[in-house]
């Protein structure tokens, strides 16, 4: 992670868990970013006081509201981001709100489907596209060759739950509506891998473990791992990420 130093960062759903690690440790960078976006939903809520309080200790920081299920709160979230840069682009975009509920094949609702899929799919799906013109711009201004998570980057946090080949922790959780939702994402990200290319912007999808979270803890399991462990880890495997070859990893 020494060595992972990145101009503008964006982090969606950073109001607790893995999100706000993410903040945490830019900040906590030798090298932090110039600029690094935290959005969240709701910028009064009981759960925010952490992310103020690192706002007010880091001017570098801007707590912006984006609610990745309403296409209006994405455009205005762009706006003041694009205001922020003044004219520059942005390196790195982390797709990381997602929600999850507890279903099964005989209890899952078609409303339940269709919310986790709006915040898990459609979300990142709008919100890329949102800051598209961003990460293009981050992409031309950059002298690196290829692509890199420090050139221009979109990386959804996808899940080890939505793989076909191996449907992990089926007897813990069946989760069903959050296991498709995170394998359509993988598909998400394949096609941002191939559309986007052209661009120079490098599109992953990377899973962040079974994390201690709200989420990932459940009433009969614990998480193996801690939240700071697991944002740590990915952070180290960013900057190796494929500058050639993109999708999921």
């Amino acid at each position: 992670m020494a060595g992972f130093n990145v101009r503008s960062v964006l982090v969606t759903g950073t109001n607790r868990g893995i999100g706000l690690e993410f903040i945490k440790q830019f900040l906590e960078k030798s090298n932090p970013p110039k600029w690094v976006f935290a959005t969240c939903r709701d910028p009064a809520g009981a759960q925010i006081q952490e992310l103020k309080n690192l706002a007010s200790r880091h001017p570098n920081l801007v707590i912006v509201v984006l609610e990745v299920t309403d296409p209006a709160s994405i455009k205005a979230a762009a706006a003041i981001v694009e205001e922020h840069l003044k004219g520059s682009g942005l390196n790195l975009l982390i797709n990381n709100a997602g929600i999850g509920r507890l279903s099964t094949l005989e209890s899952e609702t078609p409303e339940g489907m269709s919310l986790v899929y709006a915040t898990n799919v459609t979300g990142p799906l709008l919100v890329s596209q949102a800051f598209l013109p961003l990460l293009k711009k981050a992409a031309q201004e950059s002298a690196q060759k290829g692509m890199s998570c420090t050139k221009a980057a979109i990386v959804n946090m996808s899940s080890e739950a939505g793989s076909i080949q191996n449907v992990c922790s089926w007897h813990v959780e069946q989760i069903l509506s959050y296991r498709c939702s995170k394998a359509a994402l993988n598909m998400l990200t394949k096609c941002q891998s191939l559309g986007y290319a052209g661009d120079g912007i490098l599109s992953i999808a990377v899973c962040p473990g079974w994390v201690q979270t709200d989420l990932g803890n459940t009433s009969s399991h614990k998480a193996p791992l801690t939240v700071d462990v697991s944002v740590r880890g990915i952070l180290n495997v960013l900057p190796l990420s494929p500058r050639r070859t993109t999708g999921p990893l």
